[in-house]
């Protein structure tokens, strides 16, 4: 069975933060609500990650309007002691391969009129 189950109790292989960052490199300008609906997390929690992101020196946003557009920081590394080696950016293409190997859709679908698409270049 392939798929993510509709609930999820326990663990996971990875963080909300990896979840966030993944959002965030397919489209640099999608919108909270977007990231909280892909990730089934609340937006407030959204805001929390990303803000934890920037903090920590791996993402940077710039306003676009009204709108924000992310920049996920180049030579990062991942944050525990253990995973010294590959960068963020290296976490991010196993993840997008992956992606693309398995047809899923790179960002969740808006009915909503004037919804964004993702950007072509991630």
């Amino acid at each position: 069975m392939h798929g993510v189950p509709e609930s999820h109790t326990g663990w996971t292989f990875l963080t909300n933060h990896a979840r966030v960052l993944a959002a965030i490199a397919e489209d640099r300008t999608t919108r909270i609500r977007d990231i909280a609906a892909r990730c089934q997390l609340t937006e407030r929690a959204v805001q929390k990650i990303i803000s934890d992101l920037e903090e920590g020196g791996y993402l940077t946003h710039t306003r676009q309007g009204r709108s924000n557009e992310y920049r996920i920081e180049e030579g990062t590394i991942l944050r525990h002691p253990a995973d010294s080696g590959p960068t963020v950016e290296d976490l991010l293409a196993l993840l997008a391969q992956h992606d693309a190997e398995h047809g899923r859709q790179p960002a969740v679908a808006d009915e909503t009129p004037n919804a964004r698409t993702p950007t072509a270049d991630r």
